[in-house]
């Protein structure tokens, strides 16, 4: 014998589905507020027998299946899969307690990427969707025994690598002289056969900002960045956007194109208020505070400025410096804390090695955004000094109604890019270095957390 139970339109769970009508047909009376549906009926009430609760456990990982991921939603649907798929592009995604599907059991993924979903149906061929934004694989369990614990395999468990395990965000990515952003998704797992140019059926999409200009194969152009990020209908394409450092903040006219425009500062204010992410690295601060390094021209968006103070550049440090990560002011600074030492980015927990530190802004208003990472200082290397932030779009409305997430930081992914490599040879020697260092592990933790909801989730 075993008791079923569903979670139902209430705040407890309780007894629904069976023979909870109020008749004698055998089916859900019209007074029955609590009737199931679907798979709500396969749950089955352990507790009543005595036992312990029917769970699926598991592991999330980045594509590379090796990188464990904190706080990505895992949950068993109730409606039928395969869920709708997701509207493409800026769209405003606030977080709330629905979930597409219904979600019957739900978590999220621990510090150390582990998850337990308990009070599972029973049965055969089990869904359970594990989605972070616009990330998300499904995948089925073949057999769930009742109070009994299923353990999902970690190949079953990674954040789909290509089209084939599921669903990816609309992604573009502008290389740069001095930072390599589109060599991070490698390391990430994300498949070549997933990244490409625009106008291909490829998620991901590479712009030359100030960077790699081909593909290896067949020599394929990269298309310039210029055009790209001059309006917002270009821009809300996609869903993330990330800026790879250029070298100056004028990096095109340095090379012979055209400077960044105020209509081009307008767009990409204009595209992250729709719902669009942008992920900033060093001198594309001048999405956000302007353009000060090029003899204080005045062009600047409006609003994002003030969220920073003293922009300009306060050096560059090569050497192996220490990063300090804010737990006081983020709500997630306690989980990415633990989170890098359970992945090998922090040996101290708290402290994150950087090289290649830069300084560009003094500090930043923690009214307007919260500080993720800043300077421990020593020696010439300033003290207290935002390396990493995130604050939420149009910054300038009430919290409850913004929409998107600009993530800016003066931590480069390591490394020098070989300027006269095509892509993926500019990322190394060969391409084939997919091991990631402390610091990519802290930009990792970024990469996918900008592409989660506005908010917290309830």
């Amino acid at each position: 014998m075993r008791v079923i139970f569903a979670v139902c339109l209430a705040t407890t769970l309780f007894a629904c589905g069976g023979n909870n009508n109020n008749d004698d047909t055998g089916e859900a009376g019209p007074n029955t507020p609590d009737a199931c549906i679907g798979l709500e009926c396969d749950v089955v009430n352990c507790t009543a027998m005595g036992m312990p609760p029917t769970t699926i456990s598991g592991t999330v990982f980045a594509p590379n299946g090796t990188l464990p991921l904190n706080g990505v939603n895992v949950y068993v649907p109730r409606d039928a899969i395969p869920l709708p798929p997701f509207v493409e592009g800026a769209t405003c995604d606030r977080c709330s307690t629905s979930l597409p599907g219904n979600a019957i059991a739900r978590t999220v993924s621990g510090e150390d990427g582990s998850f337990v979903l308990e009070n599972v149906p029973v049965g055969q061929n089990i869904p359970i969707v594990i989605t972070t934004g616009k990330w998300r694989r499904t995948v089925t369990i073949p057999s769930v025994a009742q109070c009994a614990t299923t353990t999902v395999g970690a190949t079953e468990t990674n954040l789909p690598k290509d089209r084939a395990q599921g669903e990816i965000p609309r992604i573009a990515i502008t290389t740069g002289d001095a930072d390599t952003l589109e060599c991070l998704i490698r390391k990430l797992g994300i498949a070549d056969s997933e990244i490409g140019i625009e106008n291909t059926d490829s998620r991901i999409h590479l712009y030359r900002g100030d960077g790699v200009a081909s593909f290896q194969a067949g020599g394929t152009a990269i298309p310039p960045a210029g055009p790209f990020w001059s309006t917002a209908d270009s821009l809300k394409r996609y869903d993330i956007v990330f800026l790879s450092c250029e070298g100056s903040q004028m990096a095109e006219r340095d090379r012979g194109g055209t400077d960044k425009t105020q209509a081009q500062l307008n767009a990409m204010k204009a595209y992250a208020d729709l719902g669009g992410r942008v992920f900033a690295s060093h001198w594309h601060n001048i999405w956000i505070g302007g353009n000060f390094q090029n003899n204080n021209s005045g062009l600047a968006p409006s609003v994002w400025p003030s969220i920073g103070t003293g922009w300009g550049d306060q050096g560059n440090f090569d050497n192996t410096e220490t990063d300090i990560i804010d737990e006081a002011g983020n709500p997630k600074g306690t989980a990415f804390a633990n989170w890098m030492v359970n992945v090998g980015g922090s040996s101290v927990r708290g402290e994150l090695p950087v090289t290649q530190a830069r300084v560009t802004v003094d500090g930043i208003d923690t009214n307007k955004a919260e500080r993720w990472v800043y300077t421990k200082g020593r020696g010439d290397f300033p003290n207290n000094k935002p390396q990493m932030f995130q604050f939420t779009t149009p910054n300038e409305a009430e919290p409850n109604q913004r929409c998107g997430k600009v993530v800016f930081t003066d931590m480069h992914v390591t490394g020098t890019p070989e300027d006269f490599e095509p892509y993926p040879r500019n990322c190394d020697a060969n391409g084939a270095d997919l091991s990631l260092t402390e610091q990519e592990k802290a930009l990792a933790f970024m990469f996918f957390d900008i592409a989660g909801c506005v908010g917290v989730i309830l």
